[in-house]
């Protein structure tokens, strides 16, 4: 996406806080209340209708007659079983049409005179990205499957099934599509631009940290409540890096290698190693 001249500043300035930089363009209080009204229409095309549905998913489980770990959350499912081809449609369709909010939310940082590159989603430093997210991923993802497994032993938390696709070619391909679309998607959105409207609302970095990770963990409901406060942490610690690197895309990185591991990992080895519950 093409930048602005006044989108020159840098990333480290552009999730600074609401100092001189993170307040720019908000001028006078009908200023800010067209800004706060675009963020609440942003979140309720996307992630926040999401937490709500989630929140309405976990009162379905609370209200059964199963124990919390005794029924299943299925991450990625079919979408027309026996019909691989328009199987494949849905699914491609599925991917495209949930990165719809991304291209909202780059299409109102040009409005304001910045882009998507001002919360450091570009290729600008592909290489230093890569590998901040592949180390953030690996101590992460760790420490998020043993978070699962107590939380499910607990009976805090559903059994997550991650990938219930038919075995057609289009399989793998199709999860690591998805892996990085739920990538793009949450940290572009509950990230980036969440944290980078909070800091020109005037909000503290604690206050946008919290907001940033509840959403985070409300959208991951349907999991249990290990799911909920598992995506609370990580998004406190995710919330940390960004303002420490000012970029976004390390840990869009980090969160796309977790779910490829997660889903391409589950579609091979549930049911198959005794550690891992299964549905």
């Amino acid at each position: 996406m093409g930048e602005p001249g006044a989108a020159e500043e840098s990333s480290t300035a552009a999730v600074g806080g609401a100092g001189e930089a993170g307040t720019a363009g908000v001028g006078g209080l009908a200023s800010r209340r067209v800004l706060g009204r675009e963020v609440w229409l942003v979140l309720a095309l996307s992630l926040g209708a999401s937490g709500v549905a989630a929140l309405i998913s976990f009162t379905g489980v609370l209200t059964s007659a199963k124990p919390i770990s005794g029924q299943t959350a299925v991450i990625v499912g079919s979408r027309a079983p026996g019909r691989p081809w328009l199987d494949l449609a849905w699914q491609i369709f599925a991917v495209v049409t949930a990165l719809v909010p991304v291209a909202l939310v780059g299409h109102f940082l040009l409005r304001g005179g910045e882009s998507l590159r001002t919360i450091g989603f570009d290729l600008r430093e592909r290489v230093r990205d890569l590998g901040r997210g592949t180390a953030v991923a690996a101590v992460i993802g760790g420490a998020g499957l043993g978070f699962y497994l107590l939380a499910y032993a607990s009976g805090a938390n559903l059994t997550v099934d991650p990938a219930q696709l038919p075995d057609h070619w289009w399989r793998i391909p199709i999860l690591i599509a998805v892996a990085a679309q739920n990538a793009v998607l949450e940290e572009v959105i509950v990230l980036g631009y969440l944290n980078r409207r909070l800091d020109q609302l005037g909000w503290s970095v604690g206050r946008s940290t919290a907001a940033s990770a509840l959403l985070r963990g409300s959208y991951h409901l349907y999991q249990g409540v290990g799911g909920f406060a598992g995506n609370v942490v990580m998004g406190v610690i995710f919330c940390y890096l960004y303002r420490r690197w000012g970029r976004v895309m390390p840990l869009v990185v980090a969160h796309t290698v977790i779910d490829i591991v997660a889903l391409v990992g589950a579609t091979y080895l549930i049911g198959k190693v005794g550690w891992l519950p299964g549905s």
